[in-house]
């Protein structure tokens, strides 16, 4: 009798440490590993994923690892939604990858398009995704970071987090520190994992062909599905009727605009033949910082003479030949994107008036530099 006891509590005491390992496999926290412990009742045949975030925080590379091949281009900004489907862990699964929105932009400055994108990217994935992943770049996440992340995506709600997996990139560069100390130490992350619930996962970069660590993310998704009564995350018709809306009348505006702009070329052309060519010309390029002035430079020039431009608090010069004509490019400084002029140092106001001065006679145009994708 007493072995049978003392049998029966060590076979009880072993089923609790298992069961401890499996949630600490997952992270300190109290849901980080709960879904490892997942049975194959809530198992799903088919899972439905969103992946979300800022420029460059990894959504292609993540896609990439989940499916276990190279779906999405890495190192191609995504201008639009894209769905991607593939059988993983005895799954199968569909993943939409989207445009990510400036890493600390606010809501209000990012363009109508990419927040209907983000929008929506939840109707590819009908009757609606089981999990929407939020990738976040272990290595820069700061406040002005997390309110970007809040304001995009209450786009979809704020029942969104319910449904919101925090997954973390890059996780290699955090050396021999955990994940959990990292998360203690930053403000902002501790709030995200709080917003979707303690839950998160880390995928290694380096370690991409390691299935181990998809199919566990698979599992957390699984766990988060079954606590949530077996439900997928829905938006409201009104919403995606609102942002369709602002969608329609973005594309008219656009539409107009490129009509101006043909008929200003159509007139331009004509009046080609009946002006000089002229041997010499002059142009500033003007733009915010990160902009492609440099990149501008080359083409014009049809060489890498840009190429030596570092990014530098003066105005610098570069001439060239280009089709018959002595063609002066004059670059400068590039200003923060989002401040505005008053704040703007006034040395960089002073290198933006001198580059005028460094055309004689003046320049014969000014280009303003402005990314297609803006």
């Amino acid at each position: 009798m007493r072995k049978r006891a003392a049998e029966k509590q060590e076979g009880e005491r072993k089923k609790r440490k298992a069961e401890n390992g499996e949630m600490e496999r997952g992270g300190e926290m109290a849901t980080g590993g709960l879904s490892s412990r997942v049975g194959e009742e809530h198992r799903l045949s088919d899972l439905r994923i969103v992946l979300l975030g800022a420029n460059e925080s990894g959504k292609s590379l993540a896609g990439n690892t989940i499916l276990g091949r190279e779906e999405f281009p890495p190192g191609k900004r995504t201008a639009q939604c894209e769905k991607r489907q593939g059988v993983v862990a005895g799954r199968k699964v569909t993943l939409v990858d989207t445009p990510g929105w400036w890493g600390d932009s606010s809501i209000d400055d990012s363009p109508e398009l990419l927040k209907h994108q983000i929008v929506s990217s939840v109707s590819l994935c009908s009757p609606g995704p089981h999990a929407l992943l939020l990738l976040i770049d272990v290595e820069s996440f700061q406040e002005k970071h997390r309110r970007a992340v809040e304001q995009h995506m209450e786009l979809l709600s704020e029942t969104v987090w319910r449904h919101t997996i925090v997954l973390f990139t890059f996780g290699d560069s955090l050396g021999e520190t955990t994940i959990e100390q990292h998360i203690k130490r930053e403000q902002a992350l501790q709030w995200a994992i709080e917003k979707c619930g303690n839950r998160y996962h880390v995928l290694s970069s380096k370690n991409r062909s390691e299935v181990s660590q998809v199919t566990e993310l698979l599992e957390k998704i699984e766990g988060m599905v079954a606590g949530n009564g077996g439900c997928q995350f829905h938006m409201k018709s009104e919403v995606l009727q609102e942002m369709e809306g602002k969608r329609r009348i973005t594309e008219e505006r656009v539409n107009q605009r490129v009509k101006e702009v043909q008929k200003q070329r159509e007139t331009l052309q004509a009046l080609k033949g009946n002006t000089d060519h002229l041997s010499e010309v002059r142009v500033v390029l003007l733009g915010w910082m990160g902009a492609g002035k440099r990149a501008s430079g080359n083409t014009i020039l049809g060489r890498r003479e840009c190429g030596a431009w570092k990014r530098s608090p003066q105005c610098e010069k570069r001439r060239g030949e280009v089709a018959g004509r002595q063609v002066t490019v004059v670059n400068t400084p590039g200003w923060w994107k989002y401040i505005p002029a008053e704040l703007t140092p006034d040395w960089l106001k002073q290198e933006v008036v001198k580059s005028l001065t460094l055309c004689p006679l003046g320049p014969h145009a000014i280009l303003l530099i402005i990314p297609a994708e803006t």
